[in-house]
């Protein structure tokens, strides 16, 4: 085992300094970042869908 394999690949972002932004503004941001989350979400839906269907063609 190499000692690169024991770092994080990714370091986390900081998080974002939300005191300048006023409320309309963090409205908004709250409604992109949960388009991101939806969009992450139907992501992870169609991996897991190949998965199974991976899955089911090389199980017994």
């Amino acid at each position: 085992m190499e000692l690169e394999d024991l770092e994080p690949r990714k370091k986390p972002p900081k998080p974002k300094d939300l005191t300048p932004f006023s409320v309309e503004e963090l409205n908004e941001y709250i409604t992109m970042l949960e388009a991101e989350i939806a969009r992450a979400r139907t992501a992870i839906g169609a991996k897991q869908a190949h998965r199974a269907g991976a899955d089911s063609l090389f199980k017994k």
